[in-house]
Formats: C-alpha cells, sequence, structure tokens
C-alpha cells in the first residue's frame, strides 16, 4: 500500500536535525517504509503522517464473574453494573465469562464483609464447606441459599449449555435475576429474550446428567481460584482478582472497563 505521506516529505523528515536518529532508536527501516505498517510508524513515532493505516484494535478487556443466583449482592453486580455495561459498550471492548455456583455456608456470614458496595446488600460468605458430592457416580450440589438456589445456578449454565450466543443468554439471566424469582420466571424470561430456545432441551439439560456436568465443571473453575475465593461475587478483570479491581468493579464497572481498554 502507497504511503499516505509523499516520499520526498518522509526523506526530508528523516534528514531534519541529527538528533533525530537519536530520538528513534527503535527506528531502523528508511523513512520510505514508515508508513508500510503500524508497527514500523509506531517504533518510528510517524504514526501521524500515515492517514492509510489505521489503528489496531485493543483487546478486550476479560470479565469474569463468579456467582450465585440467589445472592442479593451478585444479583445487583450483574443486574445493574455488568448488564449496564455490556448494553453501552461496543462489543469488542469486553468479554464476559459467567460461573453461576458460589459458596456454601455454615453458621452466620460476618457482619461486615470485604467487597460489599455502598447501598448493596453483603457479598455472600465463603465457609469452605463442599458444595458438591458424587454419589453412585452422580453429582449432588448443596447450595448456600438451599434448593432453590441450586435449580437457578442450573438453569442458568444449561441456558449458557444450549443458546451458547452470549447475545442470546445473557439477556435471559439478566431477565431472571432482575425478576423476584430467578426459579420461578424461566418462561416469561424467554418469551420475551429467546422465545427460539428448545424448551424441551433445557429441561432435559436441567433435569438429566448435562446441567450436572455443567455444574461440577462450574465448581471446578471454582474451586480452582487463585486467590480462593472468599465470598460472592467474586470479580477477575483479565484473569486477574484483587481487592482493589474488585471494589473498583462494583464501585463503576463501566468507568473501570473503559480505563482499561486501549
Amino acid at each position: 500500500m502507497a504511503p499516505a505521506v509523499p516520499l520526498p516529505l518522509l526523506a526530508l523528515l528523516a534528514l531534519l536535525a541529527p538528533g533525530l536518529g537519536g530520538a528513534l532508536p527503535a527506528c531502523d527501516h528508511p523513512a520510505h517504509l514508515w508508513c508500510s505498517s503500524w508497527d514500523v510508524a509506531t517504533a518510528c513515532q510517524a504514526e501521524s503522517l500515515c492517514s492509510n493505516l489505521s489503528r489496531p484494535a485493543a483487546a478486550p478487556v476479560e470479565l469474569s464473574l463468579f456467582y450465585e443466583s440467589l445472592c442479593p449482592a451478585c444479583r445487583w453486580f450483574l443486574v445493574q453494573q455488568v448488564f449496564t455495561a455490556w448494553l453501552l459498550l461496543p462489543p469488542e471492548t469486553l468479554n464476559i465469562t459467567l460461573v453461576p455456583y458460589g459458596n456454601a455456608q455454615v453458621g452466620a456470614a460476618p457482619a461486615a464483609a470485604v467487597g460489599a458496595h455502598p447501598g448493596t446488600a453483603s457479598p455472600c460468605s465463603h465457609q469452605l464447606v463442599p458444595q458438591e458430592r458424587n454419589v453412585s457416580g452422580k453429582w449432588q450440589f448443596e447450595c448456600q441459599h438451599g434448593p432453590e438456589e441450586c435449580l437457578g445456578n442450573m438453569i442458568e449454565a444449561c441456558l449458557m449449555h444450549e443458546a451458547k450466543n452470549f447475545s442470546i443468554y445473557f439477556p435471559v439471566i439478566f431477565c431472571l435475576e432482575s425478576s423476584t424469582s430467578p426459579t420461578k420466571n424461566l418462561e416469561a424470561c424467554l418469551q420475551v429474550y429467546a422465545p427460539q430456545l428448545d424448551r424441551g432441551r433445557l429441561a432435559a439439560c436441567v433435569q438429566g446428567d448435562t446441567g450436572a456436568a455443567l455444574m461440577h465443571h462450574n465448581a471446578q473453575l471454582t474451586e480452582a481460584l487463585d486467590p480462593p475465593h472468599q465470598y460472592v461475587p467474586w470479580i477477575l478483570i483479565n484473569g486477574k482478582h484483587t481487592d482493589e479491581l474488585q471494589a473498583q468493579a462494583e464501585a463503576s464497572l463501566l468507568g473501570l472497563i473503559c480505563r482499561l481498554y486501549q
């Protein structure tokens, strides 16, 4: 592709002032090649001269959310922060992974838990009690907020499995988590956001071995977290969790993504 700037002008720029070479230690290309690629233009500090080149797209920010279907703080974060960011941001800026599994709980949650956002419910604490067990070759689950939460987790895992496409299943999950009951409003949410999904296949997943296998996979993902999760929602940004990133995401996920996307 021909350079955007006339070759004589590039050559003249290359010869101006002996100090130019010292300012461009990474530029070992002749002036007529400065606009041959974005990497070369960047190395030679000639980006402003190369209007024929477009800046390479930045990598999307990776958000992983480990949550429970009935945890109040999880529901708030998913509905108010994650869904809003997904709606407002261009699709190339953000990849979202949802892992519905969470915690088991013995005893009361701490009075003041780390990670709570002002005005929201405290995060659901992690008490290091196993949630799943293999009984006669079949996985069985115990959830922090009881059997209904296990069902909600399973429904959402099966939605992801059956729909495949994030833009199809996420609005349904948003609808479930913003409703009065994530387990009792599935048909209504499907009718509005994903009427094309096969209800029979979805029911078979929830009630059968596929759903149990999906939940076991989510258990493995949750147990492999490093550092281990202490509560939910547990947020990873670009594969990393810190208290600072968690607090920034809960305060304004949209702002955090905009700062990180470059």
